[in-house]
């Protein structure tokens, strides 16, 4: 995945944290809190391991993607960028 990329969908989540909720998912997870964000990272966490564990390639890559999305929402949370992950 590229740095522009990150930097769309990072903007993107920005964007969605003063949307209405009812007009985004993003914009209901922000607005349901981080205890919810982190209970979907948890639950898509599972799935992928659970997909793997399967073996089942498209789903392990839907799950995978699941799970970045629930995790970027919780980097931006924090007000993180994806350049500080990266950098890690």
């Amino acid at each position: 995945m590229n740095r522009n990329i990150l930097k769309e969908l990072t903007a993107v989540l920005e964007a969605r944290k003063g949307q209405d909720a009812e007009s985004s998912y993003v914009a209901a997870l922000y607005a349901k809190g981080l205890d919810k964000i982190l209970e979907k990272v948890c639950e898509e966490a599972v799935e992928a391991i659970i997909a793997a564990k399967n073996g089942d390639k498209d789903q392990i890559v839907y799950e995978t993607a699941d799970l970045w999305v629930h995790t970027m929402v919780m980097r931006a949370t924090h007000g993180l960028s994806a350049d500080a992950v990266l950098a890690e």
